[in-house]
């Protein structure tokens, strides 16, 4: 159960606190969405990977994007600071994840964003642009998990990742985790595990390790077990999605190159980028590639 909860557990550096405005927007349900504001001009919204991790780790992503735009995180609902009094399956799916993020829009006064979303953040950035496509300016899907459910029924790329002695390694924590031991030590055994399969530079291991110590496991399992029971596919829907979109991920990323066709074929307007010596990371494994890339999308 933990290895399935955690498959798509995407991660990233921890951030700095500093922002230049932060607030609440307040949702549908009175529950509230906490977020983060850098940067002026073309607004950007930064949607993080998970599902059930904070937006600290994009707020370096978050900075250095802001040097020419407006850039925007937030924490998706259940997790960092938008806290909530009860996690089930009434406050936790899909589409109140999608509705946080148009009346985070709304209060904010955007007319039209460009939405980035990473790995699950891609995955969440396709539905909302199904039910809110008049919301979003451009589209960018870093090394996202696709646009249904095709990750799943593919080979584990994150265990293919791993040597033989990590794969042991992440064996032995899982067992302990499943057996419950949920200590500090049991996740960050088996972050430490599990790390390389994510970055092509060895050198971000140990923060990613961390980083892997801090999901939320309930809210991981509410949103796959929405996906699966709703069968979460946007492909139909996407393809009256005229506005351009930038697929962009590693040639050796844990989101295999066919998860990115599938998007690729899906939006009318889109093209993909692979990124060489690059796993799940463009802007650690890849950084001058992947900023450049999407800089020269968003100008296009």
């Amino acid at each position: 159960m933990v290895k399935k909860i955690f498959l798509f557990v995407f991660l990233s550096l921890f951030g700095h606190s500093f922002a230049q405005t932060e607030g609440f927007a307040k949702n549908a349900d009175s529950s509230q969405t906490y977020y983060k504001i850098f940067g002026k001009g073309t607004p950007i919204l930064i949607i993080n990977g998970g599902p059930g991790m904070n937006s600290n780790g994009f707020e370096p992503m978050a900075k250095i994007l802001a040097e020419k735009y407006q850039t925007i995180i937030y924490d998706q609902r259940g997790t960092g600071k938008s806290t909530l009094k009860e996690l089930n399956d009434k406050t936790i799916s899909m589409k109140l994840m999608a509705d946080d993020i148009e009346s985070l829009r709304k209060h904010l006064k955007i007319k039209k964003w460009t939405i980035l979303g990473h790995s699950f953040g891609g995955m969440l950035a396709s539905y909302y642009a199904t039910i809110y496509p008049n919301s979003i300016e451009k589209l960018i899907l870093s090394s996202s998990g696709g646009v249904d459910l095709s990750l799943l029924k593919g080979e584990n790329l994150i265990e293919a990742g791993l040597s033989k002695t990590e794969k042991d390694s992440l064996n032995y924590w899982n067992d302990k985790i499943e057996k419950g031991d949920t200590s500090y030590k049991a996740r960050l055994g088996r972050g430490r595990a599990m790390a390389p399969a994510y970055v092509y530079d060895r050198k971000f291991v140990p923060i990613i390790a961390e980083r892997l110590t801090q999901g939320n496991s309930t809210i991981n399992s509410l949103l796959w077990g929405d996906m699966q029971k709703t069968n979460f596919d946007c492909k139909n829907k996407l393809s009256n999605f005229k506005n351009p979109v930038l697929i962009i991920q590693g040639k050796q990323d844990i989101i295999s190159k066919e998860i990115g066709e599938i998007s690729l074929k899906a939006f009318p307007n889109s093209k993909m980028v692979l990124l060489e010596n690059c796993k799940h990371y463009g802007w650690l494994d890849a950084k001058e590639k992947y900023f450049d890339t999407i800089e020269a999308f968003l100008k296009s």
